[in-house]
């Protein structure tokens, strides 16, 4: 196998990558927006919105790195001595960029928390915020959550009533759990008091599909079922397969070739956190989930995890170079080639616990159906070169194996 760090996620966000023009003239848009909003009343909000691969990420890593050398050694900045924090809850994400603090002077490992961890030392008066850089605010608390010691409504409410400003990355497609249940419209409703702006990243960084597979992609995860597209980028591999072990031996050669490939699933299969393995099995195919992540390295780079299947608590948010994909038992076609979401057959029961806010059935249905579909979104944009695809549901396969536009 190559060496693994060329394809490190701190190299796909590093402050020291090249921004193209657009993403240089957003990071100067949003400093002006800080500094025009230090001194004044009231928090303000600047929203970054953007799907999965549209870079928001390494503008975020961009902006903190400029706002802690401004505050740390331009003196006559008017970010001089502020107190700022990038937050991330994702602890697998939160790794990658305390790895980033390492190599660059102004970035302290303290400076890149989560989001309750803050909450909690300004609760007890350790800190108080000046700007706050928020990536993956999708995946704030909208609730209380005990589990986490996150005791408020809501993380953003939360953090809007202590800092000056607050820098977000949101993407509705990537919300994954009833507690932390955003959608755009909620965002906009929470920020709408305070001074605020926001931007729109469309171009796709990530996949090197072509526009006709990315289109294709968010809609089967809107479950407007069409034929695969003919054109799926010169330099991206797609494939679908009737087997699964067959499917994991070509994801093992990928890794062997390029490093960074890796097996992810859908939920579906058994899983519990009770520290012991849980397998997925699909005829000769048999790994176990993704075990717990102890280690400063995120799960995507350590190499053992090539015998693992990986879930969106752990690829979310980095890159891989290919990715297979089992579709597990919840995802299925019925007779009139309509996709269907199987909720009976889900088994992240993490995912669906009860909001006090949501009471209608059918709205509460029909949520939880789009945060499956969200996940497969988030897994199926995860692979820079290509895309493998297996479905346990045999209409489905047979579909995805024979239509092509």
């Amino acid at each position: 196998m190559r060496n693994q760090p060329t394809n490190a996620a701190t190299a796909k966000i590093s402050p020291d990558l090249p921004l193209t023009a657009e993403q240089e003239h957003l990071v100067q848009q949003i400093l002006t927006f800080t500094t025009n909003h230090l001194d004044t009343a009231g928090p303000a909000v600047f929203t970054i919105y953007g799907d999965a691969g549209t870079g928001k990420s390494v503008v975020l890593s961009h902006l903190f790195n400029r706002l802690q050398v401004a505050a740390r050694t331009q003196a006559d900045s008017p970010l001089t001595g502020t107190k700022n924090y990038f937050l991330v809850n994702h602890p697998e994400i939160l790794k990658v960029y305390r790895e980033i603090a390492g190599s660059h002077p102004h970035l302290l490992k303290k400076d890149f928390q989560r989001p309750t961890s803050l909450i909690n030392q300004i609760a007890k008066g350790q800190i108080q915020p000046d700007v706050l850089v928020i990536d993956e605010a999708h995946l704030l608390l909208s609730q209380a959550d005990h589990y986490n010691n996150f005791y408020g409504h809501n993380q953003l409410s939360s953090l809007l009533a202590t800092a000056k400003v607050i820098i977000v990355v949101f993407d509705e497609t990537q919300v994954l759990r009833m507690k932390s249940f955003w959608t755009e419209q909620r965002l906009a409703h929470l920020v709408a008091p305070f001074p605020h702006a926001t931007y729109r990243l469309t171009h796709q960084f990530r996949m090197q599909a072509s526009d006709d597979l990315v289109h294709w992609i968010n809609d089967f995860t809107h479950q407007r079922m069409r034929p695969l597209p003919a054109n799926t980028g010169t330099n991206y591999d797609l494939r679908v397969f009737d087997d699964a072990e067959q499917m994991r031996q070509a994801v093992v050669q990928r890794n062997d070739e390029v490093g960074l490939s890796r097996i992810v699933a859908t939920s579906g299969y058994p899983s519990t956190l009770d520290g012991g393995k849980h397998y997925i099995t699909e005829g000769n195919f048999h790994l176990p989930w993704d075990q717990y992540n102890y280690t400063r390295t995120p799960w995507a780079e350590l190499p053992q995890t090539i015998n693992e299947v990986g879930s969106i608590y752990t690829c979310q948010g980095f890159d891989l170079n290919y990715v297979g994909i089992i579709l597990g038992p919840p995802v299925s076609l019925d007779s009139d080639d309509h996709l269907q979401i199987n909720l009976d057959r889900y088994t992240d029961v993490e995912a669906f616990k009860k909001r006090d806010d949501l009471t209608d059935p059918v709205e509460i249905s029909q949520i939880k159906q789009q945060l499956i579909l969200n996940s497969i979104n988030v897994l199926m944009k995860r692979g820079v070169k290509g895309l493998y695809l297996f479905a346990h549901d045999a209409r489905l396969r047979h579909y995805l194996r024979t239509h092509t536009a």
